[in-house]
This record gives C-alpha cells, sequence and structure tokens, in this order.
C-alpha cells in the first residue's frame, strides 16, 4: 500500500478518486484528519492509495503541533509500505530558487519539543539507523517519476528542519547555510525518523515557494503573497509527479516497495 502525505498546498489531490474515508485511533491521539482512500487514474490503469493531509484538510494545524506519531502509526497500521511527502521549502542554496523541485537526500533537525520517537516509557531503549534518512528506493522512484513527466528536480539537498510556524531570521539561514543546508522547511522531522522506526519506505518532494532569509528575492524581506503565487502554480507540477510515481509504483514488484 502505498501512502501520500501532502503539506502546505496540497490538502488534497485534484486527480484522486475517491473510494472511502476513514478515522483511524491511534495509542499516541489523533491523525490530523481522516484518511483518504482513493485511486489515481495514471492513464493507463488506476493505482490506490491512501492521502493525509499533513495540517488537515482545512491546513489548520501547524507544524509543531502536528501529531507525527499518530500520522505515521495509523498509516503503518492499515498497512502501508511507502510513504511519498510532499513539503514546502525556502531555498537556500543558489539553484533553490521559487518555483523548484527537489529530492533532498539528508536531513539537519533543528526542532524541538516534538514527539520525535515510538520508543518511550516502558519500551526498551531501541536506536536506529539514521545515516541516510530517505529511504534510496523512495527517492529513486521520485526521480523517475520526475523524468518520466519532464519536469526538472534538483536530485539532492540538505533540508534543515525549523521549529516555526514563524519564518527564520537571516542569522539562522546563514547559520543553516554554514551548517551545510541548502533548504529549509518545518515538517521534515520527526516524521521521517518515526517512518524509519516502523520501517517505511520514506522520501519527500520538496517544492521551494521562495528563497529563504537574506537570499535572492528575499533579501529585503520574504513577500509571501508572491510565495503563495509560486505555491500555486508549484503543486500543479507536484501533482504530475506523484502521480506518476504512483504509476510506477504499482508496476514494481511487491519485494522492492519497501524500505532500503
Amino acid at each position: 500500500m502505498l501512502a501520500i502525505i501532502g503539506g502546505t498546498g496540497l490538502t488534497n489531490l485534484a486527480n484522486l478518486e475517491i473510494t472511502r474515508r476513514e478515522v483511524v485511533r491511534t495509542p499516541y491521539g489523533e491523525p490530523s484528519g481522516h484518511l483518504t482512500f482513493g485511486e489515481i487514474n495514471t492513464g493507463r490503469h488506476k493505482a490506490e492509495v491512501i492521502f493525509l493531509a499533513r495540517h488537515g484538510y482545512g491546513h489548520t494545524i501547524p507544524p509543531h503541533e502536528v501529531n507525527y506519531r499518530a500520522n505515521i502509526w495509523a498509516l503503518h497500521s492499515l498497512g502501508v509500505t511507502r510513504v511519498l511527502a510532499v513539503n514546502s521549502v525556502g531555498g537556500v542554496a543558489a539553484n533553490l530558487g521559487p518555483g523548484q523541485i527537489a529530492v533532498p537526500d539528508q536531513i539537519i533537525d533543528y526542532t524541538y519539543g516534538r514527539k520525535h520517537t515510538f520508543f518511550e516509557g516502558d519500551k526498551p531503549v531501541t536506536h536506529i539507523d539514521f545515516t541516510f534518512p530517505y529511504c534510496h528506493r523512495a527517492r529513486m522512484l521520485y526521480l523517475a517519476a520526475a523524468k518520466a513527466s519532464g519536469i526538472p528536480v534538483v536530485d539532492s539537498g540538505v533540508l534543515g528542519v525549523t521549529q516555526g510556524p514563524r519564518l527564520e531570521t537571516l542569522a539562522e539561514v546563514n547559520r543553516m547555510e554554514r551548517d551545510g543546508c541548502t533548504m529549509v522547511g518545518m515538517t521534515t522531522a520527526p516524521e521521517a525518523a518515526l517512518a524509519r522506526e516502523l520501517d517505511l519506505s520514506y522520501a519527500t518532494l520538496a517544492l521551494s515557494m521562495n528563497h529563504a532569509a537574506g537570499r535572492g528575492s528575499s533579501s529585503a524581506g520574504i513577500k509571501l503573497e508572491e510565495a503563495e503565487a509560486v505555491l500555486k502554480v508549484g503543486m500543479e507540477k507536484i501533482r504530475t509527479v506523484l502521480a506518476q510515481a504512483v504509476e510506477l509504483h504499482a508496476a514494481m514488484p511487491t519485494e522492492v516497495r519497501g524500505f532500503k
């Protein structure tokens, strides 16, 4: 089973034929909303997916209040083996200007106070290998889908994850650039680590809404209305890549649909 987690700008999939909705109860509280089951018509056949809006279907849940554990646990409990996530980011590197899409391969987590593990309380101390935070197979799926769709993407990058919901200061972005970040967002952590704890194949497609603070067109401040316009156009490209990724995933042998 394949799941898609939509972020800012992607609270629904226009090309998803909804078959049912299900409210899932978890030991970690309520997910961001009901899980939407449906089919995406890829042109050659229909492929089943589960969709979840990370910030709620009305986009009312800020990044620091997302119940990441409930979201990931709910998907896992329904038999999901691969999660294709979408994130809206600010571009730190020069090649990640507004409208550019990237498939990051690394994360630096600057968040605090978030519930970031399933292994707590009376559970044994458990460590996971997080050297490579994204599943290689899922990343290659995204890259192949972008190529098949004719949509250019940056094939790597370091996503710095901040607490939000405010945007970053110039000094913070300068620090992140020194740390090696090429883009900045607010929601990949702890989502990616939780997926790894449950052995889910997980990768994200990142859309740059704007230059990060102090860069390019944001040198004197981030113009939110311009970022929203970029988001609207960019998400159409994201939907195209997602539909292609769903088709490619459906054609894969079962044994390569999981984490590697």
